[in-house]
């Protein structure tokens, strides 16, 4: 296995449409999936795009940690290491929320995208096997952000207020500041 190199916002890798896989089962995707879940991990990501690893191919990797969950009793923030590969998304619903996010691609920074609460993907694991499924919460905001990026869109091409984007530092600070207040 190995640590991929991912690309940073401006590389025109991560601006174009991705293509399907046309074998989900061939070794090298197999390869692939590794060592980008492995990048992942390296990264402390929730997700990877395979355009973030400079292969414009339309597959993800995502983990989704119970910690993650935002508290509300109908997010699905559970999943563990999974790949998904030629992936389709539906959203569900009109309940569109706020959601911090970061991005490999884009080291540093976070901002608030709205994004839809409840979705439903689907696509296949690298044995062919459907996987996907009705997912709310931190789980479907991972899998919208991750599936944007097969279709070259990045997350400040979603923001609607960018008073909602900054440094991690500046925004933590801020946060510890408002919280300290009584």
């Amino acid at each position: 296995m190995a640590i991929l190199k991912i690309a940073r916002m401006g590389h025109p890798v991560l601006l174009a449409r991705a293509e399907a896989v046309a074998d989900p089962t061939a070794p090298e995707i197999r390869r692939l999936v590794r060592d980008m879940i492995e990048t992942m991990e390296d990264a402390s990501g929730a997700g990877l795009a395979a355009p973030q690893v400079h292969v414009p191919l339309r597959l993800f990797v995502v983990r989704v940690n119970p910690e993650r969950a935002s508290g509300d009793a109908a997010d699905t923030a559970v999943l563990p290491n999974a790949v998904v590969i030629n992936p389709e998304v539906e959203l569900l619903g009109d309940d569109v929320r706020l959601r911090w996010e970061g991005c490999l691609s884009i080291p540093g920074l976070r901002a608030a995208v709205p994004r839809s609460w409840r979705i439903r993907y689907k696509g296949v694991d690298t044995d062919g096997k459907p996987v996907g499924g009705e997912v709310t919460g931190f789980h479907a905001g991972v899998v919208q952000h991750e599936y944007d990026h097969l279709d070259g869109i990045m997350y400040p091409m979603r923001m609607q207020d960018f008073s909602l984007f900054g440094f991690n530092e500046e925004l933590a600070r801020v946060a510890a500041q408002q919280a300290a207040r009584p």
